[in-house]
């Protein structure tokens, strides 16, 4: 696998894409983002498990369900998440998809939607009647990057990757892009991502890939703790490189190449976190299973006096171990073991076999200081291991959220 200088949504051949402003955004910057496949696309996509779900969600999975294998486009908005919006939501949904097929001259349900941004206010559709044909008419294979600024909300930065993989018939590439900053917490929050790819590959196949990457990546990350109504990933497959998955070999390095992708952006979302200026890695070890990891380590990426902590460089590990024994799984303190490490340092031993090492005050604050680090908890019971991202929670992020509706 390697991966793309500079790669984009638009990296794959026989996709391309513009952005351009509709009036979502009180900055005036753009704000629509379309994505175009010059064939038909297999598709796959993951949605949020919130209950209350953004029209977008229910579109596209009604679209999904009865077309997979035909997809065209993916016209994306920001501002505006059309959640929580009624009937008028779910029919400027549904008047979105055929606003863009008319553009692209395709079928309405060719094409997928996305929101994201303030919920409970209506997507003006006339705005969307105004920029989808505009964007059409802009579509170029050098516009990934421009996407991908599109649909940024709080984000301060864009977020997208490409990477190349071999194939029993040659290299395809893989493409991707992302946006989210905050309400981000494993079932994806409020974030959305595309994919794409040049290679040819069944819906069902394509779902076998995305389900467990999105469960290792997307679904390990923590920002707030907070799940939010629209998040949505999406991969799109048109088979323009000519290279088939013909083979267990092929579909195993495509598989960890769509991992690879949806690993490198959703740790790209965690260290532009809103207001963070901590990066840390929780790797949960000793457990009976992967699910008990997974537990603990969103409950210490979770907790607020654990982020709080990390925020002020406080090396008060015991909010560690307080935050694993409230995670509702049953194991014994008397085991536990703690390490903490710059992130590509050697581990410091902080606690062993349930007690302090002899770690100095000052040698724990040095590595709680850093701008990335990891914790690594060993609960001594079993084989079972994952790795969770988070980052602090700083005065920032409570007053971009105080801020953020008005």
């Amino acid at each position: 696998m390697k991966i793309v200088e500079g790669g984009t949504v638009t990296s794959p051949s026989g996709f391309s894409a513009a952005a351009v402003s509709c009036g979502f955004k009180e900055s005036g910057g753009p704000d629509l983002a379309l994505i175009y496949s010059h064939s038909d696309c297999s598709a796959a996509g993951m949605f949020t498990r919130n209950r209350v779900v953004g029209a977008p969600v229910i579109v596209d999975k009604d679209t999904l369900a009865g077309n997979s294998d035909r997809l065209r486009a993916i016209v994306a908005n920001a501002g505006v998440a059309n959640a929580c919006t009624g009937p008028k939501g779910m029919a400027a949904a549904r008047i979105t998809q055929t606003l863009a097929a008319k553009a692209l001259d395709c079928l309405s349900d060719q094409v997928l939607v996305l929101s994201t941004g303030v919920i409970g206010v209506p997507l003006d559709i006339e705005k969307m009647a105004e920029g989808i044909p505009l964007a059409a008419n802009q579509l170029s294979p050098e516009a990934g990057q421009a996407v991908a600024r599109a649909i940024m909300t709080t984000d301060t930065r864009p977020k997208h990757l490409a990477v190349r993989v071999q194939l029993a018939d040659g290299e395809a590439t893989i493409g991707g892009m992302a946006k989210g900053s905050g309400m981000i917490h494993p079932d994806m929050a409020t974030m959305l991502a595309v994919l794409t790819t040049d290679a040819a590959i069944s819906p069902e196949s394509l779902r076998d890939v995305l389900s467990p990457a999105v469960e290792r990546t997307f679904n390990r990350i923590s920002i707030d703790g907070d799940t939010s109504t629209n998040d949505t990933v999406l991969i799109l497959a048109n088979g323009a490189s000519g290279r088939r998955l013909s083979d267990y070999a092929s579909l195993t390095e495509f598989a960890e190449g769509v991992e690879a992708l949806c690993g490198e952006l959703s740790r790209k979302i965690v260290r532009d976190g809103e207001g963070a200026s901590k990066f840390v890695t929780i790797r949960v070890t000793g457990t009976h299973d992967e699910a008990e990891a997974v537990r603990i380590g969103r409950t210490i990426a979770t907790s607020p006096l654990v982020k709080t902590a990390f925020a002020g460089g406080d090396p008060n590990w015991g909010r560690i171990l307080a935050a694993a024994g409230r995670a509702g799984i049953d194991f014994d303190p008397g085991l536990v073991r703690l390490w903490i490490a710059a992130e590509t340092g050697m581990e410091l031993a902080v606690v062993d076999q349930g007690a302090p090492t002899e770690a100095t005050a000052a040698e724990l604050a040095a590595v709680f200081k850093l701008p990335s680090f990891r914790v690594h908890l060993d609960l001594g019971m079993g084989p079972g291991e994952a790795t969770v991202w988070t980052c602090d929670m700083t005065r920032e992020y409570v007053s971009i959220n105080a801020d953020y509706h008005t």
